[in-house]
């Protein structure tokens, strides 16, 4: 049994002072860490090394689930009638008590819903591990997330998003050539700005014309590209990439001005600023042109389950999201011409 003293802790929120902004206040989750005793932060280390090594998730995705852990933990010491001293209290009434302080804190759906799976995930594994003798978190329950239809360009949009950045490059200036290859691959693949920036030059297959990606949980994929992409992509090894690379990163495909290897902040600012070019189109970075990428796939006939496949999506339910999307377009389309709608 780990006891958790009161006062041990840090608490898990401060008031927000007049006139904050709207939301949940900020949480320095490293001192809250700290603040717990060295028995309960060991459990936190050995859990974070589960998420890391064992399931290789991304560094983010560590963060967001060992944060909501570190929350959890703090708040089993702030039980209405004494502090709760050990991992043995942790029932479902507490679970669902931290979630409530969550949402009187501010919390939307969406983070709710997060922290619940984290909480979820967390008890399973302190089951697994013996540090719980049941598992509470597999009778805990969260408000749904709201899923909302993402923004997408229309396809005459990303047609003349490709023109203006090819326009851009033609003076062959390294860093136009960089942009343009950037929102080619982006588009034309659909990956994500994280996998996008960890590509390698050897990850380019140009005469299959397919790019091998690093996935979530560190799962490869091979995803094809076209003909401008990799038109793209040539003039930016040949007549781009020369001028910028340095030592630092030898071998990565895509760089930043000062030759090492581009941050995805840098990406999408790429994007950002490439998008804005386009009269009427939505404000959107690397990830909008990946919800696009996905939208125009099923518009033009491909199946949910090769869309999956070529997004490294693991779960079939998370791309039904885009048959939202088209029907949602299809609607307005509806809409708008039939002289019956």
């Amino acid at each position: 049994m780990i006891a958790m003293p009161s006062g041990s802790v840090r608490r898990d929120a401060a008031a927000r002072p007049a006139g904050h902004r709207k939301g949940p206040p900020r949480v320095d989750l490293h001192a809250l860490r700290e603040g717990l005793p060295p028995a309960v932060r060991s459990v936190v280390a050995d859990y974070e090394r589960h998420l890391t090594l064992e399931r290789g998730l991304s560094p983010h995705t560590v963060r967001a689930y060992v944060g909501d852990v570190v929350s959890l933990l703090a708040f089993l010491t702030e039980g209405e009638d004494g502090p709760v001293r050990g991992f043995a209290e942790l029932d479902i009434g507490l679970l669902r008590a931290w979630l409530a302080r969550q949402r009187a804190g501010g919390s939307g759906r969406t983070t709710l819903a997060r922290r619940a799976a984290s909480a979820r995930t967390f008890t399973a594994w302190a089951h697994r591990q013996g540090v719980l003798k049941a598992d509470p978190g597999g009778r805990l329950a969260a408000p749904r997330a709201h899923r909302t239809l993402p923004g997408v360009l229309r396809e005459d949009q990303a047609d003349e998003l490709m023109r203006a950045s090819e326009a851009g490059a033609a003076q062959r200036d390294p860093v136009a050539l960089r942009d343009r290859a950037i929102v080619e691959l982006l588009y034309a693949t659909g990956i994500r700005v994280s996998e996008l920036c960890g590509l390698d030059v050897g990850a380019v297959d140009f005469p299959r014309r397919v790019v091998s990606v690093i996935g979530k949980g560190d799962k490869e994929r091979m995803v094809p590209f076209g003909v401008p992409a990799a038109g793209a992509l040539t003039a930016w090894l040949e007549a781009g990439r020369p001028e910028l690379v340095s030592e630092r990163a030898a071998h990565a495909l895509f760089l930043g001005v000062r030759g090492n290897r581009l941050d995805p902040r840098a990406a999408r600012r790429v994007v950002h600023e490439a998008v804005a070019a386009v009269p009427g189109a939505v404000d959107m970075g690397p990830h909008g042109l990946r919800h696009s990428a996905a939208t125009h796939l099923l518009e033009g006939g491909a199946d949910l389950r090769s869309v999956q496949e070529l997004l490294g999506h693991a779960t079939l339910a998370t791309t039904q999201l885009y048959t939202h999307v088209t029907v949602d377009r299809l609607k307005a389309i509806h809409d708008r011409a039939h002289p019956r709608a």
